[in-house]
């Protein structure tokens, strides 16, 4: 029993010496911490004695210098991108542009001047022009358009007024159906036609609508917006143009992600003024119609604005601008000339109508005659000699019209018994 007692005091004696060996290393490595922890803070003394920094203000420069760094690599690649954009901006317009030009093609075909209803027989034609010529001046002078019967086949009637040229087509029509031609039914068909105008009107203001995917308008506009197919601007058909306009303009919006129902009701509406009567420019004419109908601020800024008379508030109203000037500025799109020629025969008739006792007034042969119709009730035969010098000397004297005007005063009389209503 005594050999294994002393094994284990042995063992329990190297243990002790063990543990005594590692608390002296411990102790040790203690010293060593606080050595390193004293040295490492002298370092740090030393450094921020030697930059005049402290540890914050160290970290605060060193986040500055990165920032620093960081700036200059974003603006290198701002510039870089800058310069990018400048390289291809002008062609990806361009493409854009032209993209949304094709897409501005139209397949409506206006009548500018001239209206023409076909004859199967040139007989008729005897008809039209009937006893001494009684019936065609009837037809003229109730229409106010001018009537060529020369070509085979055909009936030519002509008029700057396209609404007053459609109508004359459709009571020509009328009457080559119904085959009574004489001065009473022709007047008739034509007061008959007058009253349907308005039927035509809506009809083709809803076509007009429908052309730009826009539906449940407002009942009064669809009859002004079809005067436009009765109305050019320099020669341009106000249909043509609107419908150029909206779909060149919705096509840029879709493409630079526009707000697309404002520029469709812009663009459509943009020269709505051009087709209404009163006081002011035909911006301040559409301002006020859609300011009545309540139509949004966005698309009544871009009717105001479409000409820059203000400044743009919108990239929608840029658009419709864009979109205007693309319209009227291609090639073969107005002519001036033409919208000059028009405004002369109207001014011949706005003179003569000035007139005490005058009725109404026509000028037909591309300004060459104005005929006048007066109140026989107001004015006596002898007046219409008169009438008819002081117009003519005024339309010469006020206007420069080629040649001499040839003015024509018609006095008619008449006695109905029983009284017809149509």
């Amino acid at each position: 029993m005594a050999a294994p007692q002393n094994d284990l005091l042995a063992l329990e004696k190297k243990l002790i010496e063990r543990q005594e060996k590692l608390e002296d290393k411990q102790e040790q490595l203690e010293k060593d911490k606080e050595i390193l922890e004293k040295k490492r803070e002298e370092y740090s003394q030393k450094l921020e004695k030697a930059s005049s920094l402290t540890r914050e203000e160290a970290k605060q420069e060193l986040l500055k210098e990165t920032e620093h760094t960081t700036a200059k690599m974003i603006a290198r690649m701002i510039k870089e991108g800058e310069e990018e954009a400048r390289r291809t901006a002008d062609k990806e317009a361009q493409e854009v542009l032209l993209d949304s030009i094709r897409h501005g093609a139209l397949n409506y075909i206006p009548e500018y001047t001239v209206s023409v209803v076909k004859v199967d027989d040139e007989e008729i034609k005897g008809r039209i022009i009937g006893k001494e010529g009684r019936n065609i001046r009837a037809f003229e002078q109730a229409t106010g358009v001018d009537v060529d019967l020369d070509e085979e086949g055909v009936i030519r009637l002509s008029s700057f007024d396209q609404i007053r040229r459609e109508v004359a087509r459709r009571s020509l029509e009328k009457l080559l159906k119904d085959t009574r031609i004489q001065p009473f039914r022709i007047e008739e068909v034509v007061q008959q036609t007058r009253a349907e105008l308005e039927k035509i009107l809506f009809t083709e203001g809803e076509k007009i609508a429908s052309e730009v995917n826009i539906f449940n308008l407002p009942a009064d506009l669809y009859p002004i917006l079809g005067r436009f197919k009765f109305r050019t601007s320099y020669g341009q058909n106000l249909v043509v143009h609107s419908l150029e306009v909206a779909k060149v303009g919705i096509h840029l919006a879709e493409e630079i992600g526009a707000d697309v129902n404002t520029v469709r009701l812009a663009t459509l509406f943009h020269d709505i003024g051009k087709v209404l009567e009163g006081e002011g420019s035909h911006v301040k004419l559409g301002v006020e119609l859609l300011k009545r109908y309540n139509f949004p601020e966005a698309v009544i800024n871009c009717v105001a604005e479409h000409h820059e008379d203000k400044p743009f508030s919108s990239v929608e109203s840029v658009i419709v601008h864009i979109g205007d000037v693309v319209s009227a500025s291609r090639p073969g799109a107005r002519y001036e000339d033409i919208e000059n020629y028009a405004k002369r025969l109207q001014e011949m008739e706005i003179i003569a109508k000035r007139y005490e006792g005058v009725e109404d007034a026509y000028a037909f042969e591309a300004g060459r005659e104005l005929r006048v119709i007066i109140d026989p009730g107001r004015l006596a035969d002898e007046d219409t000699i008169i009438l008819a010098q002081k117009i003519q000397q005024e339309v010469s004297r006020s206007l420069a019209v080629p040649g001499e005007v040839k003015v024509t005063v018609i006095r008619e009389f008449r006695a109905v018994y029983p009284e017809t209503t149509i």
